[in-house]
């Protein structure tokens, strides 16, 4: 089930929220973790069980570790290891089995049966969310959450399973014992939600149309080929970001505070602004977990660049099971490893449009790469951006540009702040509370029209 389907929005929603509300206090994580259930099972009922597995060898592994944490750290070291091993060994074997099979039969002299693994959704998410608590119990970050209902309603929590934000449970805990949910926050999700369904449905469904279409035509030639990078920039920006919007809003509606998980990376002026400001869930993961556990910056300049190339390579691989995915880790890695160490103090020379001109370059030709899995198809469009198909452009491609450019313009500006300025003082004004809900039925009543329409609504980080 996803967040912009019609069933979602107007069967499963409204049941969730009503009864939730009717519950008594004490009921509504058990509520939850009900509905949780139906959410993730909708469209694979199978993996629920697999969930279930993972949450309770999880939930066992942290009464362990809590346990023995101070008395006997060793055996909490020894459960936590378990419990890591259990975790990346599931999420291994679902979703990169076949990649490794692959790859083993490119040597001549094995021919490995082909394996057809389902892959979980959502599993990279909840897993590295799971991950979090056995660490940060370890650590002395987190206490012991002692109730499995509890436990099971922050790893199924339906807003953010399948395509995050990454939630620590640090971050959410005390929330899961004892929130106190209210009207104006409630409102406040419902605003965020509709800011997030827009997003996916108005600009990222159609950003996605657009780059087919180019990739449809023939003689796209550079100014086609640079239209189609950008178009599929706004539309994982729209589509992940809008995403991230909706579940924060229904987290708020459900009366919990998720951590932002975006902000405006297109207005980065170079490639580590822009990585503070993209995914930012996931950058504090692999920074915390990964980066500092393996020595950060404290061990020499040398150890350094191979710690930044082993989380870049890391970040890649977890995208997919794909060599273009790892090609676009360490493509981030050795820029950032550059911009860190090679230009940094030219770059601070520039002014700073032409930084982040400097900055949405790269960033263009980023998501080139991790759009292409195959090598064959990628090659040529990365040669079609730099001239090498021709630098004429057909004239059915300038008449399909010329019929999207208002919405690539509407789409540049709903990357940056203003929209949520203007929302802003209309918020505060004094006819604040009826335009804002007068806005959001309007964007409701815009997306239910182009769902009805439209049969092109995917969720890419879905098959993440």
């Amino acid at each position: 089930m996803v967040f912009s389907s019609l069933v979602f929005l107007f069967v499963y929603l409204p049941v969730v929220l009503l009864v939730y509300y009717l519950c008594p206090r004490r009921l509504r994580n058990g509520w939850l973790f009900v509905v949780n259930l139906v959410f993730y099972g909708w469209g694979g009922p199978k993996f629920v069980f697999l969930m279930l597995f993972t949450t309770a060898a999880n939930y066992l592994f942290g009464l362990g570790i809590g346990k023995h944490r101070d008395s006997a750290p060793r055996k909490a070291r020894r459960l936590l290891i378990a419990s890591i091993v259990l975790d990346l060994g599931l999420l291994a074997f679902f979703k990169y089995a076949g990649f490794l099979e692959d790859t083993l039969n490119l040597l001549p002299f094995l021919h490995l049966p082909e394996l057809s693994i389902p892959l979980p959704i959502g599993i990279s998410f909840y897993t590295f969310q799971i991950m979090s608590y056995t660490i940060d119990l370890y650590r002395g970050q987190a206490e012991t959450q002692r109730s499995l209902i509890r436990f099971g309603t922050y790893v199924f929590l339906f807003p953010q399973l399948i395509a995050g934000p990454i939630v620590r449970y640090k971050d959410v805990a005390a929330q899961l014992d004892g929130r106190r949910e209210s009207m104006a926050q409630f409102q406040n999700g419902v605003c965020l939600f509709c800011v997030g369904l827009a997003k996916k449905v108005l600009l990222a469904n159609q950003m996605g149309l657009l780059f087919d279409s180019l990739q449809a035509l023939s003689g796209i030639g550079v100014l086609g080929s640079w239209a189609g990078g950008i178009a599929f920039t706004f539309q994982i920006y729209f589509d992940f970001s809008g995403y991230s919007d909706m579940a924060l809003g229904l987290g708020k509606m459900l009366g919990f505070e998720f951590l932002q998980n975006f902000n405006y990376p297109y207005l980065a002026d170079s490639l580590t602004d822009f990585w503070r400001r993209w995914h930012i869930s996931l950058s504090t993961w692999f920074r915390d977990y990964v980066y500092i556990p393996l020595g950060g910056n404290r061990r020499g300049r040398g150890r350094q660049i191979l710690n930044l190339l082993i989380v870049w390579f890391l970040t890649g691989l977890w995208h997919g099971a794909s060599y273009n995915f790892i090609l676009w880790g360490l493509y981030y890695g050795i820029l950032l490893i550059l911009e860190k160490f090679v230009f940094h103090r030219l770059l601070e020379r520039l002014p700073r449009w032409l930084r982040h001109i400097y900055a949405l370059f790269f960033i263009v030709v980023g998501w080139v790469i991790f759009y292409f899995e195959d090598f064959g198809q990628l090659g040529s469009y990365l040669a079609a951006l730099f001239g090498g198909q021709g630098l004429a452009s057909s004239w059915d491609t300038i008449v399909l540009l010329l019929r999207y450019l208002p919405l690539l313009l509407i789409a540049a500006v709903a990357s940056t702040p203003l929209g949520a300025r203007l929302m802003a003082r209309v918020r505060t004004s004094r006819a604040g509370g009826v335009i804002t809900a007068a806005l959001c039925l309007a964007s409701l009543f815009l997306c239910t029209c182009a769902l009805v329409d439209q049969s092109y609504n995917p969720f890419l980080y879905f098959r993440f």
